[in-house]
C-alpha cells in the first residue's frame, strides 16, 4: 500500500461529539486535543512524513467568548504536552498562521516549541493556528509587493514557486491527501493554494473518534484514486 507523504486534516466535530454525550463543547475540544497526539504517533508508524492539522481558524474568534477562552487555555496546556511528545517521538513541530493576535505567553511557547524541535528527524507536524488561507495569501501578496517595491524582487520573475515561498508553508510539500472528519464536505478556508492537487477524503466520524483504523481507511481509499496532474497519471 502506498502511503501519502503528507496528510492534512480538518479536525471537525469535537463540539458535536461532546453534545451527543451530554457534555459541554469544551470537553470535546479537550478529547480532540488528546487524539491529535495519538494520530501523530500512528501516522509516523505508517510511514507518513508530514501531518498538518487545522487547530484554530481566523473565523473561530467569532465563537462565544467562553468557548474561545477555553480553547486558548487548552492551547496553553497543549503547547506543554506537545513539547514532551515531540521530545519523546523526535517530532519536528511548526506553527502556521498569524500568531500575532495571540497572547504573548502563547506566542512565546510556540517559539520555544519550534526552536526546541527544529533539528528533530521524526514526523514533521504542522499546526495551523489562527490560520485562514485567504489571510495567508493576502499576507504573502503584501510581503511580495513590498519586496518588489524595495527592489528585492523583480515582478517579471514571479512564478508559482516564488509565490509559494512567501506562504506560511514554505518548504513543506503540498498535501497528497486532505481528510475532514464529522461529515462536512468543504475546505473552510484551509490550505486553498496547497490543496490544488490533493485528494479529498470526508468521513462522518467525529475527530475524537478518529482512530488508527479510520486513518488506515483514508489511506486505503487514497490508494484507489488515480492521481492525475494535467492529464498525466502520477508515476
Amino acid at each position: 500500500m502506498k502511503v501519502p507523504q503528507h496528510i492534512a486534516i480538518i479536525l471537525d466535530g469535537n463540539g458535536r461529539w461532546a453534545k451527543a454525550k451530554g457534555m459541554p463543547r469544551n470537553y470535546g475540544h479537550a478529547q480532540g486535543s488528546k487524539n491529535v497526539e495519538r494520530i501523530c504517533e500512528e501516522a509516523w508508524r505508517m510511514g507518513i512524513k508530514y501531518l498538518t492539522v487545522y487547530a484554530f481558524s481566523t473565523e473561530n474568534w467569532s465563537r462565544p467568548k467562553d468557548e474561545v477562552d477555553a480553547l486558548m487555555k487548552l492551547l496553553r496546556n497543549y503547547m506543554k504536552t506537545c513539547l514532551k511528545t515531540a521530545a519523546k517521538n523526535d517530532m519536528k513541530v511548526r506553527v502556521i498562521g498569524d500568531i500575532e493576535p495571540l497572547d504573548e505567553d502563547i506566542r512565546t511557547r510556540i517559539r520555544e516549541l519550534e526552536e526546541a524541535t527544529v533539528n528533530n528527524g521524526g514526523l514533521n507536524f504542522t499546526i495551523a493556528l489562527n490560520y485562514g488561507s485567504r489571510d495567508e495569501l493576502t499576507r504573502a501578496a503584501k510581503k511580495m509587493a513590498q519586496d518588489c517595491a524595495d527592489g528585492k524582487l523583480n515582478p517579471a520573475e514571479i512564478t508559482e514557486d516564488v509565490f509559494a515561498s512567501y506562504l506560511d508553508t514554505a518548504g513543506i510539500p503540498d498535501p497528497d491527501l486532505m481528510i475532514r472528519t464529522s461529515g462536512e464536505q468543504r475546505l473552510s478556508n484551509y490550505l486553498l493554494w496547497q490543496l490544488a492537487y490533493s485528494e479529498f477524503y470526508f468521513t462522518d466520524v467525529p475527530w475524537p473518534d478518529f482512530t488508527k483504523k479510520e486513518l488506515e481507511k483514508a489511506v486505503e481509499e487514497y490508494n484507489h484514486r488515480h492521481r492525475r496532474f494535467g492529464a498525466v497519471e502520477e508515476a
